[in-house]
């Protein structure tokens, strides 16, 4: 079920965040599909989308609470990431779909989770898994800061199941 307000798709235990992500045809490698680093390109993007706050006249989704900008004082810094490819992307010029939820919120960090779906209304393809750490840092000092409680609220709504990733040794 799909809430139209957020854009948010209803899980057991939370609610996804859907982020439609165009390709671009630089995107593709020689083997004709998508490459594993212009994944994470990709997730970068939504995630952007997902964090920072909208400039005036755009809209956001409710999670959109963290301040951009070299001005902010709080950085958005990886701290890890991990992508399970589990099929190849092909282009194409319909958005994919990149769902995101948290799968873990901690004191100055949160565990973001992805999975990248074909586009809405074409044949379900579910292309890959991936898990991001995101710290929130003093752009003066380089430290972890706390997470702030309009963040925390904005966030909880989304707190789902963490991946579980299935091929690792």
């Amino acid at each position: 079920m799909t809430d139209d307000a957020t854009g948010a798709a209803h899980t057991t235990g939370g609610a996804r965040i859907h982020v439609p992500i165009h390709l671009r045809w630089g995107d593709l490698d020689a083997f004709n599909h998508v490459n594993n680093t212009s994944m994470l390109k990709l997730l970068e993007e939504a995630r952007v989308r997902v964090f920072w706050t909208p400039e005036p006249g755009e809209q956001a989704p409710p999670t959109a609470v963290v301040s951009s900008g070299i001005d902010a004082g709080t950085l958005t810094l990886i701290a890890r990431q991990e992508i399970e490819y589990l099929a190849p992307v092909p282009y194409r010029r319909e958005p994919l779909d990149v769902q995101l939820w948290f799968g873990k919120i901690g004191g100055s960090s949160v565990e973001v989770c992805f999975e990248v779906h074909a586009p809405i209304g074409a044949s379900p393809v579910l292309y890959a898994r991936a898990t991001a750490v995101v710290v929130m840092v003093d752009a003066v000092s380089g430290r972890p800061v706390r997470l702030t409680e309009a963040m925390r609220e904005a966030w909880e709504p989304y707190v789902g199941e963490p991946i579980v990733y299935g091929h690792r040794r």
